[in-house]
Order: structure tokens, then sequence, then C-alpha cells
């Protein structure tokens, strides 16, 4: 073993002239001294063979920025490209052979050993040399820098064998993921994965597809655009999820989950007792009734669930409905507004009696409303599908109900309303086997609509009266032109007619529904503005503070918007599984009608999907007429679908 005693040897010394210098982990030259200040020069580009050559920066610093590598013989800048683009033969072997001849004490020592014995030790003797070893050594693993050297020389502390070997396991750790990481990236490149061990390296690329991330290393990586799409694109391909998967839920924020916070139970407190039936007309499928109409032969009834005898303003339970703004439908289940369990205490119908906040309306001979009153109401009701009421139509007990529905639908329409009428479907999810059915145009489903707008403008009109802050429902007038196809087409037409609705504190007309001012108040289970609606009422009733306009216009543009995600996860979501249908169905056939003419294409209605598409038609068509259509190119990510015509 060589000698090491004196190395430790080391105090502050003056930097010499034409010294080779560490700059911030570069080479550098002294070019001058002057005041204890030193100029340096360093290379900032290198020459380029046959082209420009290189070229040097100068730069004033202090003793403590810099620290000194080579001294013994002057260096000149012109060296710098040279010593820079040098390489040390077998440099991880020099420097374990250099930690090899260090007596053991210093291995063991705390205190740091100088870059100038450690020059001597390894035998280098010039300015190349030099920053070899200082880039070996500075790199490696059995030597460490010390930060702050209190001096112009590099100092180092020796690592003990433990450290290393700390250190070069942890390296092989790294180096073993890496060739794990490289070998997975190569799989999915292939799109061969290894569902045992790969599945849950893709967990980034399902968060991008779910959209609570914006990034995936994974896909990056992979050389693959970071999209949402693609990332579903890559899950479907790889079988890490079915094409049954939907995302638009999560993609949009939404859970999947009802409303956990239950409600309390319904408080006691005064109800008046109505001795009438109340009819709750709805889809067969419908669990959640929260309306029922009436008429005890001078008034109209309108009776509405009462989740706001218990859900209070600013409430936790008011906060989270605001947030998810209505209840979220999808073909593979619901997302209720409020918690599931409520509907037993307050759906209507679901026990006998129930409690309903309810619109007293009475009307003109023309059927206008005329006068309106908010009851708090115990009510029998019962319940019947939309095909049943069809065939009551001219009994005793609803043939009123249908009279007053066509009375007020002519009045809306001798004001202006308009009304369209375009097929509709229900898509169902059983089993991941997709149902696809359409929703049959029925007269009682007209009588509900009739009712509910019945009330919507009563509510209005009441709360207007007696200076209620309330939510307003209104509709600029839509720019018709003055001739309309007949059929489909016409439909079509009218709806893109159609102004965008506004929700405010201040009543406007609603032209599209032929009202001079209306609110909605019909579904407070699950419609979040109804229940803040309803919150109002029932304070003016209870002779409670009411909210004023500015913190009810926060309450309901909040709402609003979380209810317009919704509505559009709800048509993405309608559009995933109508493309699920067509791959589980591949010999689909169907009839497009023709709604309008762009050239050599036009846009098309599918009455048994619900959809409309841009068809390529290879004869002479007309408006309203058929064609004959079968589905491809079917891509589920990006939510496309072709339609080609098979008839001539």
């Amino acid at each position: 073993m060589l000698a090491v005693a004196g190395i430790f040897e080391y105090s502050m010394f003056m930097v010499r002239l034409f010294s080779l210098v560490l700059y911030k982990n570069q080479p550098a030259v002294v070019t001058a001294i002057n005041d204890g200040k030193y100029t340096i020069e360093y290379c900032a580009k290198f020459p380029v063979p046959g082209g420009k050559p290189a070229v040097y920066e100068q730069q004033k610093v202090r003793d403590k920025d810099i620290a000194t590598l080579y001294e013994a013989v002057p260096v000149k800048t012109e060296q710098l490209p040279e010593i820079l683009t040098s390489k040390l033969p077998d440099k991880d072997l020099a420097v374990q052979e250099l930690y090899e001849l260090i007596d053991s004490d210093v291995q063991t020592s705390t205190q740091p050993v100088s870059f100038v014995d450690l020059c001597g030790f390894a035998g280098i003797d010039s300015a190349t040399g030099t920053w070899n070893l200082y880039t070996a050594i500075s790199s490696s693993v059995y030597f460490t820098t010390v930060s702050d050297s209190g001096c112009n020389q590099l100092l180092f502390k020796i690592r003990s064998r433990h450290e290393i070997q700390q250190i070069l396991d942890k390296q092989a750790a790294k180096n073993r993921e890496q060739e794990i990481r490289a070998s997975f990236i190569d799989r999915l490149k292939k799109r061969q994965l290894n569902m045992e061990t790969d599945a849950q390296l893709m967990q980034d690329v399902e968060a991008l597809a779910l959209g609570t991330t914006d990034k995936s290393r994974t896909m990056k990586e992979a050389g693959i655009p970071e999209t949402p799409e693609k990332a579903h694109k890559l899950l479907l391909e790889t079988g890490i999820w079915p094409i049954e998967k939907n995302p638009f839920p999560s993609r949009f924020g939404l859970s999947m989950q009802s409303a956990q916070e239950h409600l309390a139970k319904p408080p006691d407190e005064n109800r008046i007792t109505l001795n009438h039936i109340a009819y709750a007309i709805d889809n067969a499928w419908s669990s959640d009734p929260d309306d029922a109409i009436a008429y005890d032969g001078e008034a109209v009834w309108v009776h509405i669930a009462d989740p706001a005898a218990t859900v209070i303003p600013g409430s936790s339970i008011d906060t989270a409905a605001c947030n998810r703004g209505t209840t979220l439908y999808l073909p593979e289940g619901t997302a209720r507004m409020l918690a599931e369990d409520c509907l037993e205490d307050y759906a209507l119908g679901l026990t006998e009696p129930s409690r309903a906040l309810s619109f007293k309306i009475t009307l003109d001979n023309n059927g206008a409303v005329t006068g309106c009153n908010v009851l708090k109401t115990w009510i029998t009701v019962r319940r019947i599908t939309y095909e049943e009421a069809d065939e009551k139509e001219h009994t005793p007990e609803l043939a009123p109900l249908f009279d007053i529905a066509r009375k007020n639908e002519q009045r809306r329409l001798n004001a202006g309303a308009v009304a369209i009428s375009l097929p509709e479907v229900h898509i169902t999810v059983k089993n991941q086997k997709v149902s696809i059915k359409p929703v049959m145009q029925t007269k009682s489903a007209s009588v509900v609509r009739e009712f509910m707008l019945l009330a919507g403008e009563a509510a209005a009109k009441f709360a207007f009266k007696n200076d209620i802050p309330f939510p307003y429902i209104s509709q600029e007038k839509p720019d018709i032109p003055s001739e309309i196809p007949t059929g489909l087409a016409g439909q079509y037409r009218l709806r893109r007619c159609m102004r965008s609705r506004n929700v405010g504190v201040i009543p406007r007309q609603h032209a599209g529904l032929g009202l001079g001012m209306y609110s909605q108040v019909t579904s407070p289970l699950r419609r979040y503005s109804d229940l803040a609606a309803h919150e109002q009422l029932r304070a003016f009733i209870d002779n409670r503070p009411l909210l004023d306009k500015d913190h009810l216009l926060e309450k309901i543009a909040a709402g609003d918007a979380a209810a317009g995600a919704a509505v559009r996860a709800e048509r993405c979501s309608n559009m995933h599984w109508t493309l699920v249908y067509l791959l589980q169905n591949s010999d689909w056939t169907g009839t497009a009608v023709v709604v309008e003419i762009k050239g050599k294409s036009c846009i098309c209605l599918i009455p048994s999907l619900g959809i409309e598409t841009q068809l390529l038609v290879t004869r002479q068509v007309q408006l309203n007429d058929t064609i004959t259509v079968q589905a491809g190119n079917i891509s589920i990510p990006e939510q496309i679908v072709t339609f080609m015509q098979i008839d001539n």
C-alpha cells in the first residue's frame, strides 16, 4: 500500500494565471487576474470541421466561483475543444483502480481528498488528463464531491465499500426496471401484451382514456399521441378494455354512483289532504315518479315530489346536488342526483298517501292560466303507463285531462309555439347486450307534457306576483323560413332554427313554447334548478328568508353547467352503446330518411337508431325519401360510423 500521510494538508491558495479551472462544471482557462478577480475564457461553441471555428466567451468571476483542475503547465484557450472531446480509456476501470490504491484508513475517514492528490495517485500530469479524470471521478460511485470546499481546490469524499455496494445495487435494480419497461413498450408497440404482468403498467393509459389525466408516460414512450381517443383505441387493441367499456361519464367528470348522503325523513308538518286521484303517467321503465296530474272539476292540479321539505339551501346535500346538476341517465344504469333511498319517502305513488308540493292552477275559458296556489299536500296517486293512459283516453277519469292538454297546446301554438316531433329511441344494456327500441309517440305523453308546461307557467307567474327570486327559463324567437318541408325533413329544419334556452332570474318570453314566462318545477328529484325553485317556494310558504337574486343565480348557473356536462355525457354514451350495438349485430340494415340534400350527399335521420348521418348517395333523392343502409368503418374511440347505401 502507498503511504498517504499528508494528503489532507490543503488550504486556500491563489489560482494561477493560465491554469485550467472548473467553472459551472465545464473547463475554462484563467486569462487575467486583477484585484482578486479572475477573467476566464471557455468554449461556447465547438469548431465545425471544414467550417466555423470555435467560439469563446469571457467571464469575470470571483475565486469562490472556480476551482483548480490543472496548473503545472500554462494552458491556452485554444486547447479547450481538444480537452473537452478527449476520452479516458476505460474510465470506470481507471477510477476503480485509483480507489483501490488509496489506503483503507482514507476510505473510512470523514476527511475529504483533494483532486490534486487524486491526480498524483493516478499519475495524471496533463490538462487533458485532469479533465478526463475529473469527469470520471465525479460520475463514479467511488467518490462524491464536497459541494462547499472553502478553498479553490476540488475536494472529494471517498465512499465506503458498503455505500458503494448500496449504490450499485440500486443501479442494478434500476437497470432491471428499465429493461422490463423497454420489453413492455416493445410488446405494446406490437399489441402483444402479457395480461398477467402488463395490465398494471397500462394504468396511466386508462387514466388518460377516462379523462382523469392529460398525460401518459406509456403512450409517450411508445410514440403514440397522448389523447383520450388514442388511449381508448390502444386499450381496445391490447384487450385491456372490452368494446363495452364506456369512458364518457368519467371523461366529463361525472360519477356513475348515485349521491350517497341520505335525506332526512320528511318532517311532520301541516299538509292538506286532497280527495281526488292523481295520475302519475310515465314510461313502463320509470322508477322515480316525481309528478302526477289531476282535475277536480274546477282546478288543474300538478303534484310534484317534495324533497325540498328536508333539503336546505347551502346544506351538504344541496351542494352535492348542485355539483351534479341532474340525474345521469345512461343505458347501463342511473346515477341519481339525490340518494337512492329518498325515492321511498319522496317519489309519488310508491307509498300511500304521498307527500307533494302541489300547484293548484285555475284556467280561463281559453285555457290560459289565471291563478296559482302552491300547497303542501297529502295525495293519492295511481301509477299508469303511457300505453294504459291512451287506452283510457275517453274514460270519465282521464278524458278531462286529455281535453285540457289539447286546449293548452292549441293556446300555445296560437301564441307562436314551435312543435317538433323527431324519432327517439330507448337504449338499454343488460349483461353487456345492447337493445335499442323506438320510443312510441303516445297521446298521453303529450298530456303529461302540457300539464308540466302549465305548472311551469303557473309557478313562474306565482313567483313573479309574490316577488320571489326565481329561476326562469326563456328562449328567443326562432327565425323560421316561410316555407318548411313536410315530414321528417320539415321537423329537422325546424329544430335547426331553434335558439338556445337561457336561465336567469328575470322572467322573459319562452318563444319556443309560446309562453310569456316559464320556469321548470316538475322534476326536483332529478334536476337541480327545479329543486332550487322548490326551496324558494317552500321558504315563501313557510315565511322563511328567501335567497336573493344574486345568490340564486349563482346556484342555478352552477347547477346548469353541471347538467350540461351530464347531457353531453349522456349523448356520447348513447352513441357509444349504439356503436356497440352495431358491432354486436354486424348484419344490421336499416332505413334512413333524407332530411337535407347537399350536392351528391345528404343528411339522413335513421329512426331505428335515433341518430343522424351524412350519406353519399348513388341516385337522385328528394326530401323524405328513404334509403336502405348498412353500417361500416365503426370506430368506438372516435365515435365514428360510416353508413353506406345498399339499395339502388
